[in-house]
């Protein structure tokens, strides 16, 4: 009857708590990609953030981006827009998750996950095609 009543408590144990740590495991955030699979900027004025596309894989998608707040906007000599941004975005997304780090400290483990399931994007700044062409 012991024996009994000790793998009842077991199984109960074991089905209560299997569910929540599962529930937990997700990946975590990967540190900014290399500077070199970057595929575009953009520049979104209404929130002032500095937008970095990039694409992990090497085939054209977007699948990382962050977003950094931008400190100064000007234009150089040549008319080009130049951006002062701060050292480490405010946002990223990446996996259909949107994650906050409102440390601004890099990716090391204390960002906040934002929105899931949520995915960039990229027709808010472009919209629409010019000739068959991306604008």
């Amino acid at each position: 009857m012991a024996t009994l009543r000790l793998a009842f408590v077991v199984a109960l144990l074991f089905t209560l708590f299997l569910p929540a740590q599962v529930a937990w495991t997700r990946e975590s955030l990967p540190v900014e990609p290399d500077f070199n699979t970057r595929i575009d900027e953009l520049y979104d004025h209404e929130a002032r953030l500095f937008l970095i596309l990039y694409s992990l894989q090497g085939n054209g998608v977007v699948d990382y981006v962050t977003g950094r707040l931008v400190e100064e906007y000007t234009r150089s000599n040549y008319g080009n827009p130049v951006y002062y941004t701060e050292g480490y975005p405010l946002f990223y997304w990446w996996n259909h998750t949107m994650w906050n780090d409102p440390q601004r400290d890099g990716v090391n483990g204390n960002e906040l996950v934002y929105q899931e399931n949520i995915d960039f994007d990229v027709t808010r700044y472009k919209p629409c095609l010019f000739n068959g062409q991306p604008c």
